[in-house]
């Protein structure tokens, strides 16, 4: 994920087929959709 981040100018997220993020890499990795569907959400915790 790093080397796509770091070549990267703009990253288009898919979440099963459906665009959830659509930006430079650095919007990307703070993204609370792609942050759900990629690492899961904390019990208890609301991103």
């Amino acid at each position: 994920m790093g080397v796509v981040m770091d070549l990267s100018d703009r990253v288009v997220v898919l979440d099963y087929g459906r665009k959830i993020a659509d930006a430079v890499p650095e919007e990307v990795k703070r993204d609370k959709n792609v942050i759900r569907a990629y690492l899961g959400e904390p019990h208890g915790v609301s991103v």
